[in-house]
């Protein structure tokens, strides 16, 4: 819970303070170990169960480059990357995710994962030679939130792309930017990632002091993964950044040529949080697949968090346009460390959704003359 006497209120209509205000009534221990210095969010591993589908949706039509692959995985990387890969497309008999992978500044890291996990009681396993093609010493762990986290350091360099131009085309994704991960209890999940060592950038609260999400971040940006509130553990979307705002625009003009429109679920837009261009996309299996870009820099030690009403339709749209429904709703699956779904457990807290659109279908907005109806989304 918090106190908005602890937040400045802005000329935009948002409210600042210094640090993250948010706190969980009950929080998990904090391990005395010291936690493993997180870089940033690396890649993601998706099951994903018609391999060819998928690869015409990530690889014909979005242009990620193809590290490696085979009938049964593929490694896909983005224009800046020059780690092996930023995402995996593993077949399989149910769309879920696998991993949720961050890389480490060194090898130590490994070590004080290991320790940081077994000291809250997490399933912990430890791969010598990599949990998949192309990456090193790797540990994996079902964090006390139900995720199933990466944590690595050894990469295989492959070529960055960034100078073949000949190559790129109008919605160059250039690289990974971060993930988003569905949970039922934010201020929990907010404290256990700061004891990880992430920061938070913005959240969205109500006046009661209900945390409705929080986006943190170890790079400086605005994010790495931000928690959603809702049914979990299950993902939201993984995020890919192209550089101006053309670059999606392209991307949509793309699916309504090849007549795959359907793919495009919300967007595209003008974020309030972390005031990004944004488009989101579902894959062939249903997984939600962000393209974004122009957030801002994060990095410096008294960087404010920004705290947004809920009751702001410009905190999801800078444009206050709706937001559909499936939006808030769908996710995709999580697996434990041997392929077996996550069970997903209920929100009981309020939920976004609930306390924003109304029982006539009607989303609102908060103005100084009281609330207003502010278009139809169901």
């Amino acid at each position: 819970m918090t106190n908005r006497d602890d937040m400045t209120l802005t000329s935009a209509g948002y409210y600042v303070s210094q640090e993250a205000p948010i706190h969980p009534e009950n929080p998990l221990p904090t391990p005395k170990s010291t936690p493993p210095d997180v870089l940033r969010c690396a890649y993601m591993e998706l099951i994903v169960t018609d391999l060819a589908a998928s690869r015409q949706f990530y690889v014909d039509i979005l242009g990620l480059y193809v590290t490696a692959e085979d009938d049964e995985v593929i490694y896909l990387r983005s224009t800046e990357e020059f780690i092996h890969h930023n995402l995996v497309l593993r077949k399989g008999p149910i769309a879920a995710v696998a991993a949720f992978s961050y890389r480490v500044r060194s090898a130590e890291d490994l070590d004080r994962a290991v320790e940081f996990y077994t000291e809250l009681g997490c399933d912990v396993r430890r791969e010598p030679e990599g949990f998949v093609k192309g990456v090193g010493d790797s540990v994996r762990v079902v964090d006390p939130l139900g995720f199933p986290y990466e944590f690595f350091h050894a990469s295989e360099h492959v070529e960055r792309m960034s100078w073949r131009y000949d190559l790129h085309i109008p919605g160059e994704l250039v690289r990974l930017d971060h993930f988003n991960q569905i949970t039922p209890d934010v201020p929990r999940a907010v404290r256990y990632m700061q004891d990880l060592g992430f920061r938070v950038t913005e959240d969205i609260q109500d006046e009661e002091g209900t945390v409705y999400a929080a986006w943190m971040r170890r790079k400086p940006t605005v994010h790495d993964t931000a928690m959603t509130g809702g049914d979990g553990p299950r993902m939201h979307h993984v995020c890919f950044a192209t550089h101006e705002k053309h670059n999606i625009l392209a991307i949509c003009d793309k699916l309504g040529a090849l007549r795959r429109s359907d793919s495009i679920e919300r967007g595209p837009g003008r974020h309030g949080v972390s005031n990004a261009f944004y488009l989101y996309l579902r894959d062939p299996d249903g997984h939600r697949v962000e393209v974004y870009t122009q957030d801002y820099y994060t990095g410096d030690p008294d960087n404010p968090v920004i705290t947004w009403d809920v009751h702001d339709n410009q905190r999801r749209d800078w444009w206050g346009n709706p937001v559909v429904p499936s939006w808030y709703t769908d996710g995709s699956l999580v697996l434990d460390l041997d392929g077996n779904p996550q069970p997903v457990v209920a929100r009981t807290d309020s939920s976004e959704m609930a306390v924003t659109i109304g029982a006539d279908g009607f989303s609102y907005t908060r103005t100084e003359d009281g609330e207003k109806k502010l278009g139809n989304q169901l």
